[in-house]
C-alpha cells in the first residue's frame, strides 16, 4: 500500500481512501499495524481538528434517530459530519450486524456525511479499540464534527469520554427507576444530558424527567472544565427534530468556553497520554496471545486445575517465560 498516496487522498477528502484507511487501522495484522502507524504519523502535521462528540444512551432511547436528525441539522448548516458507530459483537461468533447505515438512511445519502460502523469485538468501554485512530483519520479528512456512538450505557461507557471533546448522554422519558438505573460514573462524565422523545404523549413526561435530571446534576461536584450552568439537562425530539438547534447552541457555547480557558488543549493532551498508556498495556497483553505464550499458559492451566500449582505461581512462570518482570 502506498502510504503517501493514501495520505494525499485523505487530505483531499477522498471518502474511499478514508474508508480504506479505517479498515487498515482496524486490522490486527502486524504489517497493517506498521502501515497504520506510518499513515497516522504522515497525517499528523496537517494539524486539522474537529469537534469530537461522544454519545451514549440506554438501549431503545433513539440514539440512531437522534444522530441522523442531528447530523442532518449540521450538514444543513454547511458542516461535514462523520459518524463512527460501534456495534456490539457476539460473544459466541464474534460477528456484528453493523446496521447503522440502514438505520440512518437519510444521513447515509448526504454527500457531507460519512458513516462508519465498527464491531466492538472484545473491547470493553462501548467503543472499538481503534476508534480513536479512526477519529484522527476523520479529522485529517477535514470533517467539522465527529459523532462517536457507543454500544450502550453503563459504567464502562465512560471510556468514550477519553476520546471526545463533549460527551452527550441520551435518555428516554421515565420515572425514578430510570434515574436509579443510570450509573453515577457516566452521569459525572456527561456534559449534556438530552431527554429524547419529547413529543406527543411523552412530552410532559420528558419535561418532568428533564427536571429530575437537572436536580440530580446540581448534587454532583462542580468540575473545573465547566462554566456556570454546566453540565445541564435538556429535552429534544429526534423524531420531530425539535430542540436540536438549542442543543447545538449549548455544545458550541461549552466548546468555545473551554477553548478560551485553555481547557480544550489540556484535555486533548491528557487524552493523548491516556491512550499512549492504554496502547502500551494492550501491546503487552497481546504477548499473551502468541503461540509460545498460549502453549505455556495451557500447560500451566492444567496444573492449576489439578491443584498442583497455585494461580500466582503459575502466573509467575508465564511472566518469566516472556521475560516480563512481575510488579
Amino acid at each position: 500500500m502506498d502510504i503517501t498516496e493514501l495520505r494525499d487522498r485523505i487530505l483531499n477528502q477522498d471518502r474511499r481512501a478514508l474508508a480504506r484507511a479505517i479498515t487498515l487501522v482496524e486490522s490486527g495484522r502486524k504489517d497493517h499495524r506498521e502501515q497504520a502507524a506510518a499513515l497516522l504519523d504522515a497525517l499528523r502535521p496537517a494539524g486539522r481538528q474537529a469537534i469530537r462528540i461522544g454519545l451514549s444512551g440506554t438501549p431503545g432511547v433513539g440514539k440512531s434517530t437522534f444522530i441522523e436528525s442531528f447530523g442532518m441539522f449540521l450538514t444543513a448548516q454547511g458542516m461535514r459530519v462523520a459518524v463512527l458507530a460501534v456495534d456490539p459483537s457476539s460473544a459466541r461468533s464474534g460477528g456484528s450486524i453493523l446496521g447503522d447505515k440502514t438505520r440512518m438512511e437519510r444521513l447515509s445519502r448526504d454527500k457531507n456525511a460519512f458513516i462508519r460502523p465498527s464491531p466492538s469485538q472484545t473491547h470493553l468501554g462501548g467503543v472499538a479499540r481503534r476508534t480513536r485512530e479512526a477519529v484522527a483519520l476523520c479529522e485529517a479528512a477535514d470533517f467539522d464534527v465527529i459523532l462517536i456512538e457507543t454500544v450502550g450505557v453503563g459504567q464502562s461507557e465512560t471510556v468514550v469520554a477519553e476520546m471526545s471533546d463533549l460527551f452527550l448522554l441520551l435518555l428516554a422519558p421515565a420515572g425514578g427507576d430510570e434515574l436509579q438505573g443510570v450509573k453515577r460514573g457516566i452521569m459525572e462524565m456527561a456534559d449534556l444530558i438530552l431527554v429524547n422523545k419529547a413529543d406527543g404523549d411523552l412530552k410532559a413526561t420528558a419535561t418532568r424527567t428533564c427536571a429530575d435530571y437537572s436536580g440530580a446534576l446540581r448534587l454532583l461536584r462542580k468540575r473545573p472544565q465547566d462554566p456556570e450552568g454546566f453540565p445541564k439537562a435538556m429535552t429534544v425530539s429526534a423524531l420531530e427534530e425539535n430542540g436540536l438547534e438549542d442543543a447545538w447552541a449549548q455544545m458550541s457555547e461549552l466548546a468555545a468556553w473551554r477553548r478560551e480557558q485553555g481547557q480544550w488543549d489540556s484535555r486533548r493532551a491528557a487524552q493523548a497520554r491516556h491512550w499512549f498508556i492504554e496502547e502500551l498495556r494492550q501491546t503487552v497483553l497481546a504477548q499473551l496471545e502468541t503461540p509460545q505464550a498460549l502453549q505455556e499458559i495451557n500447560g500451566l492451566a492444567g496444573s492449576v486445575a489439578e491443584n498442583t500449582l497455585s494461580p500466582s505461581a503459575a502466573a509467575e512462570q508465564v511472566l518469566k517465560a516472556l521475560n516480563i518482570p512481575r510488579g
